[in-house]
């Protein structure tokens, strides 16, 4: 009976909390995404499922979605290889290394509409530091309007948002990396093996789980991504950097279409579930021994 009694004390507060601050939150939407509700009125009426294609038909809301998927890639690539790179070189445990890594930390714990604010006037095509560094380097034909341009918006964002959280993706790689054993690597360079072929055989396969770790929540991460593009741009210009996000923000709060927002928002649930589902499907590493 005690030890129902602690189970009970562990269990219910964390049960009731993800009842009711996710579960039922997350049921009420979708009851929503069936209803032309406005967010104000004290009653809507159930229109099926003409949000669903409302969204189908929506430029805006497609446009959204594929820039959502640009983003992602870029994120995903550039915060896994630059991450992968850093903990390489920082994975052993000297003076010079544990400072980088708090260094490489630091911006994880910056707000990330500050983060967004500084990063604007460093973007800036006048006065921003880029452009002033590309011109007094003498490659002033290189200087662009980062956040103006509707083919690099997007880009320049996600370059923010990578360099924002690349210190986590570190430290899971360090650890990845300090959980491998020695005597594996000792062996392998000791039987002639080059660095390229002690990493490909034998580092990267054991570092797999943490590379599927850093990969799952890198793109969680990039999907969720709100403060930054809203801090920056906006969504704009022309839509560049419009995401679902912002999408189903402004369609909330801007053109109280709750009912619309909350059918975006079911969709938006369901790519974010298939996408990590079909993530740790492909980087699953049951089947890697030595």
């Amino acid at each position: 009976m005690r030890r129902y009694k602690r189970l009970i004390i562990f269990f219910v507060p964390g049960t009731l909390l993800y009842l009711g601050l996710f579960i039922y939150p997350s049921l009420t939407g979708l009851l929503h995404s069936f209803t032309d509700w406005d967010g104000l009125s004290p009653s809507y009426r159930y229109i099926g499922l003409d949000n669903y294609r409302t969204l189908s038909e929506n430029i805006v809301f497609s446009k959204s979605l594929g820039n959502n998927m640009k983003f992602m890639l870029a994120v995903v690539l550039v915060q896994t290889v630059v991450s992968l790179i850093l903990a390489l070189r920082l994975s052993k445990e000297t003076k010079t290394s544990i400072v980088l890594r708090s260094l490489y930390f630091v911006p994880t714990v910056i707000s990330s509409v500050a983060v967004g604010f500084i990063w604007t006037f460093v973007y800036d095509p006048t006065l921003g530091v880029i452009n002033q560094a590309l011109e007094q380097s003498g490659f002033g034909n290189l200087t662009q309007n980062w956040l103006g341009d509707i083919n690099l918006a997007i880009f320049s964002i996600a370059l923010v948002q990578a360099w924002a959280h690349i210190g986590q993706m570190v430290i899971l790689f360090v650890a990845g990396l300090q959980a491998i054993p020695t005597e594996l690597i000792e062996s392998a360079k000791l039987d002639g093996g080059s660095r390229w072929q002690v990493f490909t055989r034998i580092t990267w396969p054991l570092l797999a789980p943490a590379a599927a770790i850093v990969v799952a929540f890198t793109t969680i991460q990039s999907l969720k991504a709100f403060d930054l593009v809203f801090t920056m741009t906006g969504g704009g210009p022309n839509y560049a950097t419009e995401i679902l996000s912002t999408f189903i923000y402004s369609t909330a709060f801007s053109s109280y279409k709750f009912g619309l927002a909350s059918a975006a928002s079911v969709l938006f649930l369901a790519l974010i579930s298939l996408i990590t589902f079909l993530q740790f499907r492909i980087l699953r590493t049951d089947r890697i021994s030595y």
